[in-house]
């Protein structure tokens, strides 16, 4: 028998040494363990539209139970298309340029994995949703970021330098991916900026890979704009988005990607061997939620509003200084006021002691000091959970 070598080989892969598991999840955990208010994970705790739940029930009983088309049941696809015809003008076939995923989530590493290549680069905004950076380095690809700086004022936007956006693109970039409305910060990118990054794509023959998941949680008369809809960007774009929070079903998981033939091609062949695919009775309820008429979707961002505004304050009042979303169902927050030495401190005391989880503004930042002193807190709460964890945030003042 061969002797073992003294230095025996890792059995890991070196990748899973370069990030950490969710924290957004484990403060799950944790609320769960402490019997807090969970304000961390962004998942509504109240009942999703009654006819996509009769929907999915239907389907069950009427014993679609087997898979669907790997890349999508066609009441889906036909769906998505015409919701993108509707809302964006753009044409999509159903047949090519879409591919149903188990959730937004499997659709990005997805896309990264049929995309990127080792030594490519994909450029990030920070804070950024914290699956990201770990999506890009899973696919073989390193993550460069670019930052966004908190706005000075309510009347203000997170904005980014131009010279620092235009400094991240070079021959190895292969993708951007750009989130908006955004996770955490709630920013809605404006044309003007859209453009800047479609031209920026142009030049360097770069991707845009766009997390779309928020586009009717919208507030103060902003517009969510598909970069898919610029000139020179249509077969440049990979739209990613999903059922997830625009219908209140976090825990379904069918979401979907929109791409040219040639990249969803690409895609399906990932999706394929990863996942096989989505849940298909749910996919038939996607089909009748995404025919919705377009008063539902106007609900939706008003009563989205009335959360915002119902839970701004009360932090306010507890002492944080809040950064106003233009969009999504989050607010993050600069803990300055307390003597907390950092996010992670404080956010373990606010579970602990105060009982409300909210996730540590370090998880969405390369180097975790740059988010030491913010806090994200989710608004996609009942009324009654929003005055709870508002009456518990009190204490703090004490």
């Amino acid at each position: 028998m061969q002797e073992a070598a003294t230095q025996p080989k890792s059995l890991l892969s070196g990748k899973v040494e370069l990030f950490t598991e969710s924290v957004i999840r484990e403060m799950t955990r944790q609320a769960m363990q402490y019997g807090a208010v969970n304000l961390a994970q962004g998942f509504p705790d109240f009942p999703a539209p009654r006819e996509i739940k009769e929907s999915a029930q239907e389907a069950i009983a009427g014993d679609v139970n087997q898979y669907a088309i790997t890349w999508g049941a066609k009441s889906l696809r036909d769906a998505i298309s015409r919701k993108m015809k509707s809302s964006y003008g753009l044409s999509i076939n159903p047949e090519r340029e879409i591919t149903v995923c188990c959730g937004s989530t499997e659709a990005m590493i997805s896309t990264l994995l049929a995309v990127c290549n080792a030594g490519d680069e994909v450029i990030i905004f920070e804070p950024f949703y914290e699956n990201y950076g770990p999506d890009s380095i899973l696919s073989g690809a390193k993550p460069r970021f670019v930052k966004l700086r908190p706005p000075t004022s309510n009347d203000a936007e997170w904005s980014f330098d131009e010279r620092e956006l235009r400094a991240a693109f070079h021959r190895n970039t292969k993708a951007i991916i750009l989130n908006t409305p955004n996770n955490p910060t709630g920013k809605v990118f404006t044309r003007s900026e859209l453009e800047l990054i479609r031209d920026l794509c142009v030049e360097f023959n770069v991707l845009a890979i766009t997390d779309e998941i928020y586009e009717h949680i919208l507030y103060d008369g902003s517009e969510h704009i598909c970069i898919a809809t610029l000139d020179g960007m249509r077969d440049r774009t990979v739209a990613i988005n999903g059922m997830s929070k625009t219908y209140s079903v976090t825990g379904w998981r069918v979401g979907w990607t929109i791409a040219s033939p040639e990249i969803t091609s690409a895609i399906r062949k990932v999706h394929d061997f990863m996942t096989v695919g989505a849940p298909a009775p749910l996919q038939e309820a996607g089909a009748v939620a995404l025919g919705l008429p377009k008063s539902y979707y106007e609900q939706l961002a008003a009563n989205y509003l009335k959360r915002r505004d119902r839970l701004v304050p009360a932090l306010e009042q507890a002492g944080f200084r809040c950064y106003l979303p233009r969009g999504a169902y989050y607010v993050m927050t600069d803990i300055s006021a307390f003597r907390s030495k950092n996010d992670v401190e404080f956010t373990r005391f606010l579970v602990k002691e105060i009982g409300v989880a909210a996730v540590p503004g370090s998880s969405f930042y390369n180097d975790p000091r740059d988010g030491a002193r913010q806090v994200r807190f989710a608004f996609c709460k009942r009324d009654q959970t929003l005055d709870e964890a508002a009456a518990r945030l009190g204490k703090l003042k004490k």
